[in-house]
């Protein structure tokens, strides 16, 4: 579905991204996995690596808040893989405290790194795209729908994507660069896999089909996505949530 395609993803060390590089790999993409320190990339370049050494596959680790270090990245993937075709931005940060706890330097570390960084990273792949197209898709949540009980930073973020989504889909389409965001619902990352099954039991007991998602399903929509069987599809947020209700 992606043969020849250059795709980066941010975050894409672990959980979803990390699904979303094996995904794309599969396809046929050249991918490029940013992660937020050498150790945490190299290791999942190893893990790609002994699953399919056949695949091409590089990782860098630059501060994604800063432009300058996200723009000379996108310019070293373009040089070794020919250009770029596809941006994943799936790099961000949770948070659960309430308000009379949170830290103001708390809340502007998650802006910077689930909106900065996601805005930064769509700037620096339009000169790329804008010859012959191409597609972003952001990592939304299914909080930007309906809120969450404490950590309001982290909702307030992915509302910010969502807008950011809809409004370069509006503002790029005429250089046919697609932009979309995927919004999962609760999915077995590493942090729910280390709850007790219980919990996770309970959790699962609110959703509509009966459990979890897997980063398999996730890393699914993001291929849909950015594939040409999404060829008319943009400005979209779409849930892949289990038809999770509030």
């Amino acid at each position: 579905m992606l043969k020849n395609k250059v795709a980066i993803i941010t975050g894409g060390t672990r959980g979803i991204g990390f699904a979303i590089a094996q995904a794309f790999l599969k396809n046929g993409a050249k991918v490029a996995v940013l992660g937020s320190r050498k150790e945490t990339v190299d290791n999942a370049l190893s893990k790609l690596k002994s699953e399919n050494s056949s695949w091409e596959v590089m990782g860098l680790y630059p501060d994604l808040t800063d432009y300058s270090a996200v723009e000379a990245a996108f310019k070293t993937i373009s040089e070794k893989f020919g250009g770029i075709d596809i941006l994943v931005n799936n790099a961000g940060i949770s948070a659960r405290e309430p308000i009379e706890a949170y830290e103001p330097d708390a809340f502007k570390k998650i802006m910077d790194l689930n909106v900065t960084a996601v805005f930064n990273g769509c700037k620096a792949a339009v000169p790329f795209m804008k010859e012959k197209g191409g597609s972003i898709i952001n990592t939304s949540s299914m909080v930007a729908k309906f809120g969450q009980q404490s950590g309001v930073g982290y909702p307030a973020s992915k509302f910010a994507v969502n807008g950011l989504t809809q409004s370069l889909a509006r503002e790029l389409g005429k250089y046919n660069i697609r932009v979309n965001a995927v919004a999962p619902g609760v999915t077995r990352t590493d942090m729910v896999a280390s709850l007790p099954e219980e919990m996770v039991a309970r959790v699962a007991a609110g959703i509509p089909l009966g459990r979890v998602g897997e980063p398999e399903e996730v890393a699914n929509a993001f291929l849909f996505l950015a594939s040409d069987m999404a060829s008319y599809i943009s400005g979209a947020i779409l849930a892949v949530d289990g038809a999770t209700v509030n």
